[in-house]
């Protein structure tokens, strides 16, 4: 049995809940497929999403997000999308698992995975980290090391010393691959290289980490840092779609996260840009905001007008009977709206 949606977005992170947010309450038939994981769901704490502590977990803020989309009437499936493709009329077939949909728009929200050091490894969150711009503050006055041998690496290790003055850049054992303008800016900084690959980990009654061993036998304390290894995207489907990608193999997509390929946006990781979730729930916004504009029924067009005739009162309003039916279950649930003493 196949299922019809408006829109189907592919992808549970924060920019294709809040797509789907804004797709569900602007009127379309709304599908979120998501096989679950990500990046988002990895944190123990929510850190820079104004309104939100940091006692939030990333599986917490997610379900809340997901049971939002739900009350509004989109649907919410956990499956593995493995194929798009476009049907006869134009429209978009999306399978896998227990999933057939048929849908007018296409939302990638896949995102990608971290590439990770080889263990041993402190635990993600305990002294592990993938974001420096979430995260640097925790590490004020504390020891900090940085993971990689490419650019991205040293230039991180660098930025930490705006927060503090113990940084370690770790090559493991492999050969740095930074340039030379890199390595004179290296040498200008005070950050340690440490070459030697790590034996072991020690870690506090928390868990958190508290020092590295080296195969030289020397131990080093630190709080916390930063793997540099790079970005594996999730690209399977933008490429069985055929749309544009960057040479850093994220989507090419336009301010409303439309891609090269006519009723494809793509959001979130999968894009060029900061990964930060505030950042990625305005990509969906505008990516829920311009689906909109594509698939409205009105206002009808000169064109359609002429082709279709004028629009009459059996004509509106322009949603399905079951978007309109959660809207008015919805609304009736909602607190009246109270008169200031003004009125």
């Amino acid at each position: 049995m196949t299922d019809e949606y408006q829109v189907t977005v592919i992808g549970g992170g924060p920019a294709g809940l809040t797509t789907a947010l804004y797709t569900t309450r602007l009127g379309h038939d709304t599908a979120v497929v998501n096989r679950g994981g990500g990046r988002a769901a990895m944190m123990l704490d929510t850190h820079n999403v104004i309104g939100v502590t940091e006692d939030v977990s990333g599986n917490e803020f997610l379900q809340t997000a997901v049971e939002q989309i739900q009350g509004y009437g989109a649907e919410y499936v956990r499956d593995t999308v493995s194929d798009v493709e476009r049907t006869d009329d134009g429209r978009f077939r999306v399978t896998g698992g227990d999933v057939d949909i048929v849908t007018d728009h296409v939302v990638l929200a896949t995102g990608f995975n971290d590439v990770r050091p080889e263990p041993p490894l402190p635990r993600t969150g305990r002294g592990l980290h993938w974001c420096l711009h979430c995260d640097a503050y925790m590490f004020v006055d504390q020891p900090v090391f940085v993971m990689g041998t490419g650019d991205a690496a040293a230039t991180v290790a660098m930025i930490m010393l705006n927060f503090t003055d113990e940084v370690d850049l770790l090559t493991r054992g492999d050969d740095p691959e930074w340039s030379e303008d890199t390595q004179t800016q290296l040498d200008a900084h005070p950050v340690d290289v440490i070459h030697e690959d790590i034996d072991a980990i020690e870690k506090g009654d928390d868990g958190w980490l508290e020092a590295f061993v080296f195969e030289d036998g020397t131990r080093r304390e630190y709080r916390g840092g930063f793997p540099m290894y790079g970005s594996d995207y999730n690209s399977d489907l933008a490429d069985q779609l055929g749309v544009e990608t960057n040479d850093d193999g994220t989507v090419a997509v336009d301010d409303h996260g439309r891609t090269s390929v006519e009723g494809v946006s793509a959001v979130g990781d999968l894009t060029p840009g900061h990964n930060q979730i505030p950042v990625a729930m305005g990509e969906g916004a505008k990516a829920g905001i311009g689906i909109h504009y594509r698939l409205r029924t009105f206002p009808r067009s000169v064109e359609e007008i002429e082709a279709e005739g004028e629009v009459t009162t059996e004509d509106v309003p322009g949603i399905s009977e079951r978007m309109r039916e959660h809207a008015r279950e919805h609304n009736a649930d909602a607190p009246a709206p109270t008169a200031s003493d003004d009125d």
